[in-house]
Parts: structure tokens; sequence; C-alpha cells
């Protein structure tokens, strides 16, 4: 009895031991062998702390910037970088444009050099994917659609939806978001003249509303008030999921219990069964018999065609594409909107010559995607606004087996991180000006505006650049075109500048702006 007892105490001290042994080289020893590895090639980087990396300096320096911050009326600067990541900041300061940091036991790489981001804007190896340890926290919200896979099963998924994207697709969608915009514009103006001419507004829900809208109509074949219940239950979603969920990148324990885990899957459930109910009642087919439905078709034919993973049946794969498709195809087309008016708001002079643009080639008519393409200066004042605010934060890549860029050997495992705003914000690329609004940067296109085009990334690089990159520009077009000839805009005084980091970058407290009719402003 008592050598069995010794006998089951040494098998529990071995397990015990073991699992002690097995965390301590996931959390500590296996991170330090590729920060090493990284090392002895001249890449330095902030001393990572034991279980937690540099995670808790990051969170110290977002806290003592928060501090600072407040609802009180800021100064507007367009340089945002320092405010939301000024961890990234010191470290570039300190150790160049190229270091290393870890979160947890993830080991990342700071890519801010333009000679390397280009080698990764040509990579076309499915070896550099997604990242994945933020993958579970955002699962409630991408699931296994195009945004988040790797490999073969987002080649298969690329393949299905880029199709509905292609330029000649989306300018047959031009009526469609005309139509779209049509309850936006009555709203307005019937705001402006409830309150005297002038209604002091945000504009933020209301563009939000639109671009949804949009997105309904176009690629899912309904209109706004059925797909009403989804957007904002996808915009609930998108706030539980921001906040940074340690447990879950840590140690992938996805499933814990916590509060926000808890919150984020339950408004994932509902919003899968409100897909699923408007796919099987038909709704695309019923309302839209044109080939703006073809989205969600061809979603559905790929679920009988081929690529589906093992954890990826054909109602997930249609559901999670379709999340991923609602989020990134109106989410960021409404706040770069919302960003567009404010900068206009600021530069009446560039709001003028917008107007006066998008009058002489429409006159009294709607927009089409001949006139769309004739629209210089509007095309001018979108591309600096998506310049001074990206939506895409950074560009962030794994390497899913060892791989070389500018002669650095990148281990398998290893998280890419190219920060978007410190690219579009670089002097050194864009002159002394750089953190102006000057749309006239622009006039002889990318190639013209900077030193270093390929640092020009609002819709990402590479072979996973944006797919509705072509539709984001023709739906901006379209809702500026219509708004400005009808509508002046100046900043209201309750505007607070503060540009914040939920997922994409957004302002903080939305955009305030005074609104007026244009002819009254232009009138003696």
């Amino acid at each position: 009895m008592e050598s069995s007892l010794q006998l089951l105490f040494s098998l529990f001290l071995v397990a015990v031991c073991s699992m002690v042994l097995y965390l301590y080289y996931i959390a500590w020893s296996r991170p330090q062998k590729i920060l090493n590895k990284l090392r002895q090639q001249g890449i330095t980087g902030p001393p990572p702390s034991f279980l937690f990396g540099n995670s808790l300096e990051i969170k110290r320096l977002l806290m003592a910037e928060k501090s600072r911050g407040g609802r009180e009326r800021r100064e507007i600067e367009h340089g945002y970088t320092p405010t939301i990541f000024p961890f990234f900041e010191q470290w570039r300061k300190v150790y160049g444009p190229v270091f290393s940091y870890s979160l947890g036991n993830v080991v990342s790489l700071h890519i801010s050099h333009p000679d390397l981001v280009r080698e990764i804007s040509l990579c076309s190896s499915l070896g550099l994917g997604k990242t994945s340890h933020m993958k579970k926290t955002h699962e409630p919200l991408f699931g296994q659609g195009i945004l988040k896979t790797s490999g073969e099963v987002w080649s298969h998924q690329r393949k299905v939806i880029a199709p509905e994207f292609f330029s000649e697709k989306v300018k047959g969608m031009v009526d469609l978001m005309v139509d779209s915009a049509t309850p936006l514009l009555k709203s307005w103006d019937e705001k402006v003249e409830l309150q005297g001419g002038a209604a002091e507004m945000n504009v933020d829900d209301d563009l939000r509303c639109y671009s949804a809208d949009v997105l309904s109509r176009t690629c899912f074949g309904s209109n706004y008030v059925s797909g009403k219940e989804i957007f904002l239950k996808i915009r609930q979603l998108q706030n539980a999921v921001s906040s940074p969920n340690l447990f879950a990148e840590l140690f992938g324990l996805r499933y814990l219990p916590t509060k926000q885990a808890r919150e984020a899957w339950r408004v994932s459930k509902e919003i899968n069964s409100l897909i699923l109910k408007t796919v099987k009642d038909g709704n695309a087919s019923k309302e839209h018999c044109t080939s703006q439905q073809n989205l969600l078709q061809a979603i559905l034919r790929s679920t009988n065609s081929g690529l589906l993973t093992c954890t990826n049946t054909s109602d997930s794969f249609v559901v999670d594409n379709c999340k991923n498709i609602y989020f990134a195809g109106h989410e960021t087309t409404a706040i770069t909107t919302s960003w567009c008016l404010m900068l206009l708001a600021l530069h009446p002079e560039w709001q003028a010559r917008a107007r006066a643009e998008a009058k002489e080639i429409c006159g009294s008519r709607s927009p089409d995607a001949n006139s769309l393409q004739k629209m210089k200066i509007l095309t001018m004042v979108i591309q600096e606004t998506l310049r001074l605010y990206p939506p895409g934060a950074y560009v962030a890549r794994e390497a899913r087996e060892e791989m070389v860029f500018g002669g650095i050997h990148i281990p398998k495992g290893v998280n890419i991180f190219v920060r978007v705003s410190t690219l579009h914000h670089d002097p050194n690329i864009w002159g002394k000006d750089v953190l102006e609004f000057k749309p006239e940067r622009f006039a002889r296109g990318v190639v013209g505006a900077c030193q270093v085009p390929h640092t020009y990334l609002p819709f990402g690089v590479g072979p996973r650049t944006c797919l509705g990159q072509h539709f984001a520009m023709m739906e901006l077009k379209i809702i500026l075109s219509l708004l400005l000839p009808k509508f002046s805009f100046s900043l209201s005084p309750k505007y607070c500048h503060s540009p914040v980091l939920r997922l994409i970058v957004e302002p903080e407290f939305g955009v305030e702006l005074l609104v007026k009719k244009a002819q009254s402003e232009e009138s003696p």
C-alpha cells in the first residue's frame, strides 16, 4: 500500500515538473531563443519580463498617455502616432526602425524601414500569413473568415471573393450606392431646416448607416432595414474584442469565462443566427435579382466547391466571411468619410474646390462611374485623408516558416508589424510638411506624392491588399460628391480631436460638425 502511494506521488511529481518545464519552455525559453537569433543579427529591443514580455511596459505607457487625455477641447494635430502608440515611438527612438519586442511568449518584429517594407510588399509566399496570437481574441468577430486566415484556406477564400470587387463590377454598383445616400441627404436636409439653417451634428452614426446600407444593397441584396440589427451588433462586438485579452493572447485560453469573453461570444452567436436567417430567408435573391448580389451567392456556392477546414463547416464559412465583409466593408469606409469631412471643415478652401468640381462635373445629375472618374480634386482629398488617417493602424504578418527579408533571417513564428501611420507621417518620405493637409501632393498620383510610393499603405500591402479598395474609393467619392454640393461644413465648438484605436483608428468622441445649406453660405 505504502509503495503504491509512493509511486503515485512520484508520478504526480513527475507530471508537475514536466508541466512546469513545459510552461517554462513555452513562456520563456522558446521566445528567448528566437530573440537571441535576432540579436545575433544586430536586432535588439526592450528587454522582456518573464511571462508578460513587454506587455506590462506597453500598458504602463498607454495608461500614462491616457491620463493626459479627457474630453476637453484639444489642439488638432494630425500626428497621432505618439498618442496611440507611445511605446513604439519610444522604442523606435532607442532601437531604430527595426527592433524586436514580445507580447507574452509571442516575439514580434517592428519594421518601418522603407527597403524592408518594399520586400515584404513583394512577397507572395503563403508562408507569410496573418498573425495568430490576436486571432484568439478576435475570433468572435472574424472567426475563420478571409481577414484572419492564412495559407491555402485564405487563398481559396480570396478566389471566391476577389472577382466580386473587380473594377468593372464595382462600376455597376454606382446606382445602388447613390440610392443608399438618399435617406441620409433627406435626413440632413430636414435637420438643417428644423434648426434654422445650421445644424450641429455628430456625423459618425449617419455615415455608418449609409455605408451599411451600401454594403447590404450591393453585396447582400438586402436594404439597411433588414441588415440594421446585424450592423449594430457587429459594432457592439467590435468594442467587445478591441480591448486586450491577456489570457487569450499569452496562453490561448480563448474560452476563459471573463465578462469580456462572455459578452463577445454571446453577441457573436446572435450575429451568426441573424446572418443565417438572412441567408435562409433568401433576402438577397428576392430583392435584387442583379449582379450586385453575387458576393453572397459566390460565398454560398463556394460551400460546395472545396476547401473547408475541419473547423470550418459550410454554415461557419458563410457566417465568418459575411462578418468579415460586414466589418471591413462598412466600418472603415464610414470612418474615413468622417475624417474626410473633418479635414474639409478645417480647410474651407479645399472644401470649396471639391464642391465646385462636383457641381461642374455632375450638374444637377447624380454621379455615375464616368463622372466620378473625372473628379481629380476629390480623389486627391480622399488620398490625403487616407494618408493622414489610415483606418488600418498597422500591417501585421506572421512568418509561418523561416523567411529572409533584406538579409534578415526571420525565424518561424515571428510576428512582423509594419506601422502604417509611422510611414505615412515620416518627413523623410513625404517632406517637412508631412503633418499638414495638402491634397495637392497627390496631383500626380501616389508615385508623384512621395519619394517611396510603396510606403503608402491605406489598403494594406502585397497579395493581401484590401480586396474592396475600388469599392471603398467609389463609395467615398459618391457620398462626398453628393454631400458637398448640398451642404457646407465647419467644425463644431464641441469637437474634441482624439484619434483612438478600436481595431481601426477612429475619432474617440465622433466628429461634431456645423452643417449648413451650401448655397446659403455662398449667397450674399
